[in-house]
This record gives C-alpha cells, sequence and structure tokens, in this order.
C-alpha cells in the first residue's frame, strides 16, 4: 500500500510537468488555450508547471536515497545541518 501511495505522489507532479511541456510546446506553434490570455504568459506558466513538476519529483528521489544511505558524499546532510532540523 505504501509504494501505491509513493507512485501516486509520484504520477501527480509527472503529471503536471507533462501538461507544462504541453502548455510551451503549443505557444511555439500559436495554439493559445481558452483561460489564459496571453502566448508569453501561458509559456511562463508552462515553463513553471516543468520546473515545479521536476524539481518536486528530484526532491523526493533525493530525500529517499538519503534516507537510504545511497547518495554520495556532497549530498548527505553535515552533523550541523542534522542537529538544526531537530
Amino acid at each position: 500500500m505504501i509504494r501505491i501511495i509513493a507512485l501516486l505522489i509520484l504520477v501527480i507532479p509527472g503529471v503536471i510537468a507533462a501538461y507544462g511541456v504541453k502548455f510551451m510546446r503549443d505557444t511555439v506553434f500559436g495554439i493559445l488555450h481558452a483561460p489564459i490570455a496571453f502566448l508569453w504568459l501561458q509559456f511562463l506558466i508552462g515553463l513553471l508547471m516543468v520546473v515545479l513538476g521536476i524539481g518536486f519529483i528530484g526532491g523526493f528521489i533525493l530525500h529517499r536515497d538519503r534516507k537510504r544511505n545511497k547518495v554520495q558524499s556532497r549530498f548527505q546532510k553535515t552533523e550541523s545541518t542534522k542537529s538544526e532540523v531537530n
């Protein structure tokens, strides 16, 4: 059950990033979607959606790998950072 929840947590930002790519692609071809008034605004919304979606997925994977000690030493939290969190 936990794996299914984790999969859903990763699928939702992935879908958001995919729609962001679609908005940017439609801007290049001059297709404007109804609720958005300008092409440049549509491109910026798409770019924001892509950055947030991929950033969330990357942060999720980094957090999971840090818990399992599967990251390089430069990505591990230092002792001072751990004490600040607690």
